[in-house]
Parts: C-alpha cells; structure tokens; sequence
C-alpha cells in the first residue's frame, strides 16, 4: 500500500500540506479534490519522485511500476502507434535487446524471445490501435505522425501511451479534460478493468462518481479520506462539518468555563491550586479550528431585454472553411435547425465531428458556405470558446478588462459584479498573466455575459474550472432567461442546465430525441453498426476474389480471444470476491433472524445487545443489496464480453 506519516509539503513559502497522514490500499480507485492551488498536482509530484517531501515520510512498494501522463509532448515524426507502443519501456527495451542480438547466440536469443512472449510483444501493435480507438483516433490516424495532431489530439496520445504502460500504480491528473462524451465513457470502462491502484485528479463529478470510490480530499493542509464517490463525499463532508461544528460550540462553551473560573478564583489562596489547574486544562484543550468556508463564488448571468421567437434559423446550411486559394472544405451539411426562445440546448458529438464549427458558424465567425442563415431582429449572441482566453490582454487586470468594455459604469458596480466571479478585493487589480487557467476563464466568461446576450453559444466552459466554480456556473445556467448552445464533455453541466440536445455525426446536425443514457446506448450501436459494415466490405472483398490471409486472419482471433480474456480476468476475479462476501452477509443475517425470532431476545436484559444486533442487521442488509447489485452488473459485463467473443 502507499502510506504517509507526518507529510509537509510547500510551494514555495506557502504550505500545501502539513503533518499529513494517508493510506492507499492496492487496487483502491481514488479521487484527489480540493481547491485550486491546495496541492494537488504538488502531491502527484511527490508520487512521481519528482520531488521530496519537507518532512514526514511517504511509502510507495518498491516493486510497484508508476505509470503517468507526460503533460509536454516533443514534436515528432513518430507515427502515433509505435508512439504509445513506447510507453511500455520494458517491451522496447526487450526488442532492442533482441535486435541487437547475433543470431549466433542461440542462448540469448531464447531467453529474450521467451521474454519476449512474457511481454506480450506480439499483441502490442493491436493492443496500441485499442487504446487509440477507444480515444477517439480513426484507423488511419494511427499511421499519422505524432506532430500532426493538434495539442488536444496529443494529449490524448499522451494519455493512451500512460495506459499502454504496464504498472501498478496509475495516476491521472485531469485525464478528461481533452476527451470528449464517447472517449470518457470508454475510459471509465477501461479503468474499471485495469488491476493496479488508480489515483486521479478530476473536477468532472461524473467521472469521479464513475471511477472513484475513495475521495482524498486536500483540506486545510491535510488530507482527509472519505469512502465512495463525488456525491458520498459531499454528504459526509456535511456531517464532518456539522459534527465539528458541535464540537466547536460544545468545546467554546467548556473553554468559557474554564476562564471564568480562573478569573474568578486565581486571585484568591483558597482556590488559587484549583485556578491553576483550569488554567493548564484550558492551555493543554486543543483548539479546533472551524473548517474554512470555501471563497464564495456566485455567478450571475444578467437577463436579456429582449427575446425575439425564434432567434435563429438555418435553412440547407452548408458550413466549413475556405483556404486561401478559395478551395472549400465542407464539414457539415444541409443544417435545417431553428433556436427558439428559452432554448437549453447541448451540442454531443466525437471530436472532430464538427460540434465547434457549428457554434462558430451561429456566432458568424464562420460564414455558411451555402444555404441561408437568418438571425431575428435583436438577436444578441455571447460566445465563449477556450480560444479566447488567449486574447485576454495579460498586462491588464480583470478590473481594466472589463472599463474597456463598460466605460460609463461606476468603478464600485464593476467590482461588485467582477467579486461575484472570484475577482474580489485586490484581485480585481491584479495583472491576468499569472492566473491560472480557470481564473482567465472566469474573466473571459464575465466579460461576455456583461453584455446581456439573449442567445450564450459556450464551447467547452467548464474545462479549467474547479469544482466549485463548475456549480457556479451550472447554477448560473439554470437560471439564466435567455437561449443556451452548449458543447460540453461535463455529464453533470448538460444534466443540470439543458433540455434538448443535437447531435452532430457523419456531416450532418439532427435533434436528438433522449437524453445522455439514450446518447451513450446510441454510440453503442453506432458502433455496433460501424463494425458491421466494415465486416460486410471485409467479406465483399473476399468473396470479389482477394485471397484472405488465414495466417494472419487466426493471429487477429487470438488477439481478440486475448483481449477479451484479459478483460475479463479482473471482472471473474471481483466476481468471486463479492460473491464470497455475499455469502457471509446472508449467512449472518440468516444467523440474526434466527436471534431474532427468539422471545428471550426482547427481555431488558439484552437491551444493550438488541441494539447492537438490530444495527448489524441493517447495515448487513444494506452491505447485501449492494452486492447484489454488484453481482448483477457483473455478470451482464462478463456476458457482454463472452457475446462479444462469440460474434468475433
């Protein structure tokens, strides 16, 4: 297990973390949160070795392979599969060995090739092209060198040669940030697989409800764990803060006592021995301190003053780009869409589908290439894309930022209204080029709704963002009178802020008549229906006269049945596991029903243990529901995989 004893850790004159105490068992999937600038990312450091603690003691096993997203990514030619192929050091070591090995080395030879066999050498290419498809990546992309790809399509590269890595200890630091809805899906699915230790920072509260079931969360300089998910940890946090809160009171009532006493009676010999007494109990009383409210961050988003009906129609639309030679690349086609007033509509597609062209062509930064687009009469639109973070002025400050905008506003209503996204006090005066990514987008938000757009067209608003300014803003949302477009990779933003969705695939924009759970079904079968196709030109192919490789037509199957039992490993091994546990919760319960059922049990005697028993009962109760549940799930993906290796 990982385990710290008395951990300190700064930044610089600032304490992150201070006489810190945590464990983290083999296998655990955990989630870090806190604050931005709290330590997170500092802590991840000192996982990695980058770094040594300022005191205490962290230990990682030794024989424990650590496996990590590289956060820069050095050009290169490199075609993306043998990229990620890389992050198996050992595999590319052993390939070196072997070709640098004289085939007159018989001895050597094997033992390499053995090795070799060990290593699973020869599934590496298509275990690669797994993870690249799953990411997102299209067959002829993993061809592609690596610095073709834009800086998001290489981090996810980054992310695929991290989990291409074997280990046993695997850590994420905001490992969804450049994925979109099917990529996060597919990742989740892929880390509940994985055998080792996961330990991850994220603010996408699905994501961590999805994966985590233990949250660390960085609080006052300690780390304090929490068992469950995202929402488990809200719920025993509130009663960690209220319970603390009695404390405090009961503690700040005791403490009175005391200094009354001794205030009363020090002066007097009589009880001068029993006033120094009080006085070394209030000295030795440890002070609690109340949990530090978090900075409050309320975001409002003015109401427009007029709303027309409907404020945009797109009739045959054809959008994409025009390059310098006039040569036109259509990206989606034949968009018949209207927005109607009070609209809350998210955006879901693949990346590259074509989710930001679209938003750029309704806020007319892409003009259409064909078709009409026809905007009512006061239509106002607020674009917010990440892109235009970069145009912040970084020499100005949010204040400067936003009397450029607003000239004739008095100086104390900007800063009333700059205090509610975070810029408060001397904040507000404050140069934007140290801020952090989230602070300048909190700033370029500020600046758009300042306007009092009756349509927000918001492309990915939440990446960046702490957690808390995610329910900000998704409040915010909520609230908000005017028409929303929203592209977003955050479940819980789009399920608490809009009605309707669209999506985009194959060069077309439909309506979608469901909501995420029916998004994730569709990519499912779309999928499904993708792979079948291919099979169908596979066996055209075959049957037009091409001769087949059976060699390596076997080798694939292999591959697969590979695949499939590897994926199943963990998900047979957990099955055991819980339905061993199962077995001992209903044996007890069977065991306390009979207690139960005996009259003598009711007698004040066995007042105590009745109690003690009943609240047993519960909770084993409680603990086999979940199990069977559990057992239930695990067994449609255990099915689901055999069908999978059947259809093959």
């Amino acid at each position: 297990m990982i385990r710290s004893s008395g951990l300190t850790l700064r930044r610089g004159t600032k304490v992150l973390l201070e006489n810190a105490d945590f464990v983290v068992h083999p296998k655990e999937r955990v989630g870090v949160v806190g604050k931005n600038g709290a330590g997170k990312t500092t802590l991840f450091a000192l996982l990695q070795g980058r770094i040594d603690a300022d005191a205490g003691d962290l230990f990682i096993p030794d024989s424990w392979r650590i496996a990590t997203v590289e956060q820069e990514i050095h050009a290169t030619t490199q075609p993306a599969r043998e990229f990620v192929i890389d992050g198996d050091t050992h595999l590319r070591e052993l390939q070196q060995a072997r070709a640098a090995t004289p085939d007159t080395d018989g001895t050597r030879i094997a033992e390499l090739e053995a090795a070799l066999v060990e290593a699973d050498a020869w599934s590496a290419p298509s275990r690669a092209e797994q993870l690249l498809a799953g990411l997102g990546f299209r067959p002829e992309q993993w061809t592609q060198a690596v610095n073709s790809f834009s800086g998001g399509w290489q981090m996810r590269l980054a992310l695929a040669r991290a989990l291409m890595a074997p280990s046993e200890l695997l850590l994420l630091d905001e490992p969804t940030n450049h994925l979109d809805l099917d990529a996060m899906l597919w990742l989740e699915k892929w880390l509940a697989a994985y055998e080792g230790t996961v330990i991850l920072i994220s603010h996408d509260t699905e994501f961590l409800n999805a994966v985590a079931k233990t949250i660390l969360h960085v609080d006052q300089q300690k780390l304090v764990r929490y068992k469950g998910g995202y929402d488990d940890f809200l719920t025993q946090r509130a009663e960690r803060v209220r319970q603390l809160q009695v404390a405090i009171d009961r503690q700040s009532r005791e403490s009175a006592r005391l200094q009354s006493f001794i205030d009363r009676f020090k002066a007097k010999a009589t009880k001068a021995k029993q006033a120094q007494s009080r006085v070394k109990a209030l000295a030795r009383m440890e002070k609690l301190a109340p949990l530090q409210a978090e900075s409050g961050i309320y975001i409002h988003i003015p109401s427009p003053p007029s709303m027309p009906d409907p404020l945009l129609r797109m009739d045959k639309v054809a959008t994409g780009y025009t390059d310098e030679q006039a040569n036109q690349t259509v990206i989606l086609s034949n968009i018949e869409l209207m927005i109607r007033s009070g609209a809350r509509i998210g955006v879901l597609g693949v990346n590259g589908a074509g989710k930001s062209t679209l938003i750029k062509t309704i806020a007319r930064e892409l003009e259409p290439l064909a078709g009409h687009y026809k905007p009512s009469k006061g239509l106002e639109i607020g674009y917010f894309a990440q892109h235009q973070l970069d145009m912040l002025d970084v020499d100005a400050s949010p204040l400067q930022h936003l009397q450029r905008i607003a000239p004739e506003a008095r100086e104390q209503e900007l800063r009333n209204y700059l205090g509610g996204f975070g810029f408060g006090g001397d904040k507000v005066n404050d140069k934007v080029a140290p801020f952090s990514g989230g602070e300048k987008a909190r700033l370029a938000l500020s600046l758009i709704v300042w306007q009092k757009p009756n349509l927000l067209l918001l492309d990915e608003p939440s990446n960046h963002l702490d957690v808390d300014t995610r329910e900000a803003l998704a409040t915010a949302l909520a609230e908000f009178d005017g028409s929303m477009l929203m592209v977003s990779h955050d479940r819980h933003l789009l399920r608490t802020t809009v009605d309707s969705f669209w999506i985009v695939a194959d060069g077309q924009v439909i309506e979608f008549d469901g909501d995420l759970d029916d998004y994730r079904d569709w990519l499912a079968q779309r999928a499904l229906s993708i792979r079948q196709e291919e099979r169908d030109a596979t066996a055209a192919t075959d049957g037009a006269g091409a001769a087949p490789d059976r060699k390596a037509v076997r080798r694939q199957q292999a591959e697969e049945r590979q695949r499939i039992a590897q994926l199943r490993k963990p998900l047979d091994k957990r099955l055991a596991q819980v339905e061993k546990n199962l077995e001992a919760a209903q044996a007890r319960i069977a065991q306390i029903n009979a207690l139960i059922a005996d009259e003598d049990f009711y007698s004040d005697a066995r007042r105590d243990e009745r109690v003690a028993v009943l609240a047993e009962h519960g909770e084993l109760t409680a603990t086999a529901e979940t199990l069977e549940e559990e057992w239930l799930q695990l067994h449609e993906s255990i099915e689901a995989l055999t069908t999978q290796a059947e259809t093959e």
